[in-house]
């Protein structure tokens, strides 16, 4: 009876390790063929309609034709550009914020971090990006044109502050979950040896979680470049370089999210829109390479230490 029940829990067990080995080889198989097909159709630009790699990133002409002739440009400079200006300038203002808040859940008051601070920070991940939008559209465009006295309140400035707050749960939320990795005994001995609290946060606790702290800015950064929605109703929708954080621009999402519908198959717009699409496919890739180097360098780092 017993042979028959391990028999049995055996049966289950590689059961659920086939399963599980399955999922695993799909997402991999489904990643790899997601890549592939980006590019296959993002390589169209280059092999079919004959643009180079240096007009595509460094022309700001961006009048592809819609026909499968071509003779447009395709130089996607100004949403790379627009990319970067409005991720930027909302990871100055998420990660401090970010950082500090977790800090202050972790570190400073626990019981009202952990009871009422965390599932606060959590609601706002839950949010939808299109209420982000509509609430910056609203609300943060008019202040803008007040406060500053601009013609139009849409502005990269504008979109940085909506993806700030876009990101702010993820920074908040991997910092924190850091942070509280440290063992106590790293505060003990800093307090043991004299330190302060804040001393002990910012010369132990902080350093010793930096490698989490660092994954949480870069996925935070990630989430900021693939958002489309959000940033299209604030931005202002405008194919000119950025000169100032009141211009109005574009993105790389928010363009092809406005022209990728309309665009004809097979013609020089759409295929320039593919090879946007594979642009930002390899930036996701770059940030998990980061994480992961940063995860693994940590984990090195924290070996070598308590050895």
């Amino acid at each position: 009876m017993n042979s028959t029940k391990q028999k049995g829990m055996f049966q289950k067990e590689y059961a659920f390790r086939g399963i599980a080995v399955l999922c695993g080889i799909f997402v991999i198989v489904l990643t790899i063929t997601i890549g592939a097909f980006l590019v296959y159709k993002g390589s169209d630009t280059f092999l079919k309609f004959g643009h180079t790699l240096w007009e595509f990133l460094g022309s700001t002409q961006w009048e592809p034709t819609d026909n499968a002739e071509g003779g447009g440009s395709v130089g996607a400079l100004i949403f790379v550009v627009g990319s970067l200006a409005t991720c930027g300038l909302a990871l100055l203002i998420a990660t401090p914020f970010g950082l500090g808040s977790a800090i202050f859940m972790t570190e400073i008051s626990k019981k009202f971090g952990e009871k009422f601070y965390r599932p606060v920070v959590e609601i706002f991940a839950g949010i939808p990006s299109v209420v982000y939008g509509w609430v910056g559209l609203t609300v943060l465009v008019p202040f803008i044109k007040t406060v500053f006295h601009r013609q139009v309140g849409h502005s990269v400035l504008a979109a940085g502050i909506v993806l700030a707050i876009m990101i702010f749960p993820t920074i908040t939320s991997m910092s924190a979950d850091a942070i509280s990795a440290v063992p106590d005994s790293c505060r003990k001995a800093a307090y043991g040896l004299g330190s302060t609290r804040w001393q002990t946060i910012y010369r132990i606790v902080v350093p010793a979680a930096a490698p989490g702290i660092i994954s949480g800015v870069i996925l935070g950064l990630a989430r900021a470049f693939g958002e489309a929605l959000a940033v299209a109703m604030v931005i202002g929708q405008t194919t000119a370089l950025p000169e100032n954080i009141f211009s109005t621009t574009k993105t790389l999402t928010t363009e092809i999210a406005s022209q990728m519908g309309n665009a004809m198959e097979g013609g020089e717009m759409k295929s320039a829109l593919w090879t946007m699409a594979l642009l930002l496919f390899l930036i996701s890739l770059l940030f998990i390479s980061l994480i992961h180097f940063v995860s693994a360098r940590g984990e090195k780092q924290k070996g070598g230490g308590e050895s």
